[in-house]
């Protein structure tokens, strides 16, 4: 028994302790997928991998278009633009694991693609190692990084991680200045001459159906095809017993913990993943940029919040939303440059172009800050309007579209029971 403030010997009511949700944690739980709402589901020990026909159907028309595109699609620069989406879905495949199944935030994903660009530099056009030699040492190395990286998230969250996150980059970047023996330091290297075979199957001189690619054309297949593995491994990650635990350690880690989830080992093995991803995709991008020179720290920034802008706009805890948000944030910049000339128009009362790709022209923006302030605007407008991003608009028009069919068919049933009714003898 406790005394209240008076000194009189009643007992004080007990007030239950109300656990708060930090608020970042709140934010990130908006822009996750809502509960699939409908009637209850039977148990299943694993979910199917392609649960309905409509995911069946989707993934063979979407794998169906991409072995045809180069067929019948020659421009080299649309095809370079595809091939260059390919690698941004996997190194974008890689951030959705750590930040919409893991809930880790992360600025640090264009470290990673930075380190797999020097990687198959030296490796692959240096040394001459085949393609399964440097695509998988570059695994190795971005996974080794980020379980080094991986157990500041044990003792940091939110803001504070993404600031260690962020100090990845000047890290990556003041050695690739100075580790000139590796790197090249300032004048860069080339990735032209890095190996592209995959036992009799060279993508550097692709023969497919009967026809010749080009070295552009084979690129692209190899993006995709590691887009498609990639997907593959976290659609099976995240179904599994593992892919379980570490959304329980994101959605609340001290309640995962209590139940016996290894939080530290979840968290190490997010990054882990996630960071291979991105330094695979980093290795076949600057395969196809044909050489690499070292970036300014805050255009390698930009890079990283492109990636969270793709993750965002596709939808986070999703893998498709990571692929359709590669596929329209990716090639922004490039799409800007190749048709500047029709934002080069004239702001009245300034006298100065709004884009160009001439300093003498004075333009209001450059090409990269108006690709910037593009994905700076998606950003909000997502963040803001649709926090789930374009896999939550999916949701919601199938769930709309399911709630008409069951209307339908009570509206359907209702006129039938009317009309045998008001029918004698029915």
């Amino acid at each position: 028994m406790t005394l209240d403030g008076a000194g009189r010997g009643e007992p004080r009511p007990h007030t239950p302790r109300i656990e708060r949700t930090p608020r970042t944690q709140g934010f990130m739980r908006r822009m996750l997928p809502s509960p699939e709402t409908g009637p209850p589901q039977p148990a299943r020990l694993l979910t199917p991998l392609l649960p309905g026909v409509g995911a069946k159907v989707s993934t063979a028309l979407f794998a169906a278009g991409v072995l045809v595109c180069p067929i019948f699609l020659d421009d080299p620069f649309w095809i370079t633009v595809l091939a260059n989406s390919g690698s941004f879905a996997v190194a974008a495949l890689g951030l959705s694991l750590l930040t919409g199944f893991a809930g880790q935030v992360s600025l640090g994903h264009a470290a990673f693609i930075t380190v797999g660009s020097y990687l198959v530099a030296f490796f692959g056009a240096r040394l001459g190692w085949p393609l399964p030699a440097w695509l998988a040492l570059s695994a190795v190395v971005g996974a080794i990084i980020g379980a080094l990286v991986g157990p500041f998230a044990l003792r940091f969250k939110g803001n504070y991680l993404v600031v260690v996150t962020l100090a990845l980059i000047f890290v990556v970047t003041h050695v690739v200045r100075n580790w000139e023996g590796f790197t090249g330091g300032f004048d860069g290297v080339s990735t032209n001459k890095a190996p592209m075979a995959l036992g009799s199957v060279d993508f550097a001189n692709l023969e497919l159906f009967g026809r010749q690619f080009s070295r552009e054309q084979g690129l692209y297949y190899l993006s995709w095809i590691l887009v498609g593995l990639g997907a593959l491994l976290l659609r099976n990650l995240v179904r599994s017993r593992a892919g379980r635990a570490i959304q329980a350690v994101r959605d609340r880690d001290l309640a995962a913990e209590t139940v016996g989830v290894n939080v530290a080992r979840y968290k190490i093995a997010a990054f882990a993943i996630s960071s291979a991803l991105a330094t695979v995709a980093g290795s076949v991008y600057a395969v196809g940029l044909r050489f690499v020179s070292p970036r300014e720290p805050l255009a390698e920034l930009f890079l990283s919040i492109r990636f969270v802008a793709i993750i965002i706009v596709g939808g986070m805890g999703t893998i498709y939303g990571a692929v359709v948000g590669a596929l329209l944030l990716g090639p922004l910049p490039e799409l800007v440059k190749q048709f500047v000339e029709y934002l080069s128009f004239s702001i009245p009362g300034l006298g100065r172009p709004l884009v160009s790709t001439l300093a003498s022209e004075n333009p209001l923006f450059s090409v990269s800050a108006f690709s910037e302030i593009v994905f700076g605007l998606l950003l909000v407008l997502f963040v803001v309007f649709w926090p789930q991003g374009i896999s939550g608009m999916i949701r919601s028009l199938r769930g709309r579209a399911r709630q008409l069919r069951r209307l339908g068919t009570r509206n359907g049933w209702a006129r039938g029971t009317a009309r045998r009714n008001a029918t004698p003898g029915a």
